[in-house]
């Protein structure tokens, strides 16, 4: 597959590994709320920070939506975002490559970008993704092209769109990878559509009425083309009128024409399926006042397990389709619903900056852009990730959606925009989504700033690591999965694949001496938690022979020694 060349790449394809494990160190004074809520804000370079996760979420995140710097040569206040073009790729490929390692094997990673970067964006997401994990590049509008400035000096069209990239980490959902996305429908007020459609010299088809279903006179079964029953009704004497005539009669208002008659309101089709292939073979055709009601339960899809019902109308015996299987009434207005495809219109991008009550005049988004993407790839209760968080938009439309969060932000905007934001959404902040997901405050995060390294330059243990940080880093290093992040009091840290991993560290056994408790003997050994299969002990030492070892089925390595960074 073609890759991406530019200047330092090679060093750039280290830049995760020379990275240096950092802790993560809690600072009370700017958590906020349930002290034992899961969400973190993160205060640091997001690089290192990446890192620092990776011991306690690789594999773990369900969404990671992230809005970069665009390299759009202007200056931002809070960001520089006039990197070179080789430099701008330099800061994002380590980044992607950590961001997959703490993706679920289902999960996604949704990029917004402009036109500046996103092709030479995709070729390297290609490579560190597998270009068969990318889904989709959805445009999105942000703006209108009325009132553009300029007086044609500038060459090029205005931009009203941005551009996002959605990759999943593994397309194969038979090995527990990526199925699809949740269905979300872009809602537009119907009569706006019809008025819409009659402009542009259109058709409306939902214009039939069903007054009355008449009367059953036949009943038969056909078969599916798996062999299943299909019970097919046939009734007489059914009333069908159309909303124009009930206009006409009536002297009342389309709009209250459609809200009375919602339920009972369609058009119809000649389209071709199986099903209504074997009922015309059955039926051959229908009188003008008759109706076929086909009841059956299919094997798979979405209706999977539970009895639908087709209609057909008409001599020809056309389908039925319902406009409630379309719209959707609320109070006294319809709603349209078409799914969510690659062109997002439907956002307001007015007063976007003022927006959680922290202004960020560049490059903010609306909380509605980030529901659309939970809706579509996040249950309630999923992690979500945004390790470029800036005004904190991602973690306020998640904390809203009752999804858990992480956030990401450099230097003092994660205390002076970040913090204060997310503290307004647990008191309730009626802004942005709230209203639309009926958020009334609650929950909590805990801030975090990246703190002291886990080995120095030279490979030595900081000796501000405690036994669960270590554990971690160990854990993660052998199995490439992530710990929990609660402490554990065993020097058993689990069993993966059948080996037992185990640590002597920081007096875990009770024995504080150097030469004690971190020590592997025939002593310590009788005392930990027994394992019937291989092992795998971290010490400071051991006094046992390697033939003793290998005996025992022991893999003694080394601390730090032999620790290696994944």
């Amino acid at each position: 597959m073609p890759w991406l060349e530019w200047h330092k790449r090679d060093d750039d394809l280290k830049a995760t590994a020379k990275t240096p494990y950092r802790l993560l160190q809690p600072i009370q004074s700017l958590s906020y709320g349930d002290e034992d809520a899961p969400n973190m804000l993160i205060q640091g370079d997001n690089l290192e920070a990446l890192k620092a996760l990776l011991p306690y979420y690789a594999g773990q995140v369900k969404c990671i939506f992230i809005d970069p710097p665009y390299n759009t040569k202007s200056a931002f206040e809070h960001y520089d975002d006039n990197l070179e073009h080789a430099q701008w790729l330099s800061m994002m490929y380590p980044r992607m490559v950590l961001l997959r390692e703490l993706l679920r094997e289902d999960g996604s990673i949704w990029i917004t970008l402009d036109d500046n970067e996103s092709h030479y964006f995709k070729v390297m997401c290609d490579e560190i993704f597998g270009r068969r994990n990318f889904i989709n590049q959805i445009s999105v509008k942000t703006k209108n092209t009325a009132g553009a400035s300029g007086g044609g000096e500038d060459k090029r069209l205005k931009k009203n769109v941005e551009t996002l990239l959605v990759y999943v980490k593994n397309n194969n959902s038979s090995s527990g990878g990526f199925n699809k996305f949740n269905d979300v429908y872009e809602e537009i007020n119907l009569f706006d559509l019809i008025d819409e459609m009659e402009d542009e010299g259109k058709s409306w088809k939902y214009t039939s009425v069903l007054q009355s279903y008449g009367d059953e006179i036949d009943r038969r079964v056909v078969k599916t083309g798996d062999g299943e029953d299909i019970t097919v009704r046939k009734v007489r004497g059914v009333q069908r009128t159309t909303v124009k005539a009930i206009e006409r009669s009536s002297g009342r208002s389309r709009e209250e024409i459609y809200s009375d008659n919602f339920e009972r309101i369609f058009s119809d089709t000649n389209a071709q399926t199986s099903i209504r292939t074997r009922i015309i073979d059955e039926f051959m055709e229908l009188k003008d006042d008759e109706m076929l009601i086909a009841s059956y339960t299919p094997r798979s899809g979405r209706d999977k397990g539970r009895v639908v019902e087709h209609f057909y109308i008409s001599p020809t015996i056309r389908r039925v389709i319902w406009l409630k299987d379309t719209a959707e009434k609320k109070k006294n207005y319809i709603i349209k619903k078409d799914k969510l495809g690659t062109l997002w219109t439907m956002f307001n991008w007015n007063n976007v900056s003022k927006e959680g009550g922290v202004r960020l005049p560049n490059g903010k988004k609306p909380e509605a852009l980030i529901k659309a993407v939970l809706d579509l790839a996040t249950q309630p209760g999923d992690l979500v990730l945004d390790s470029f968080l800036g005004s904190g938009t991602t973690a306020a439309a998640a904390h809203k959606m009752g999804r858990r969060w992480i956030g990401v932000e450099i230097g003092e905007q994660a205390r002076s925009h970040c913090q204060p934001r997310l503290s307004l959404v647990v008191d309730g902040d009626d802004g942005g989504i709230s209203e639309q997901v009926g958020w009334k405050g609650g929950g909590g995060f805990r801030f975090y700033q990246l703190g002291p390294k886990v080995f120095d330059d030279q490979g030595r243990i900081n000796p501000e690591i405690k036994f669960e940080h270590l554990a971690a880093h160990i854990w993660f290093a052998e199995t490439g999965t992530a710990r929990s992040t609660r402490a554990m009091k065993s020097p058993l840290l689990d069993v993966h694949n059948g080996t037992a991993y185990y640590l002597l560290y920081n007096g875990i056994l009770g024995d504080q001496r150097l030469a004690g408790g971190n020590m592997l003997t025939m002593k310590v050994l009788a005392g930990l938690p027994k394992h019937d299969g291989p092992m795998v002990i971290y010490g400071e030492g051991t006094n046992m022979t390697n033939d003793r070892l290998r005996s025992l089925g022991i893999k003694f390595k080394k601390t730090p020694n032999d620790i290696r960074a994944r």
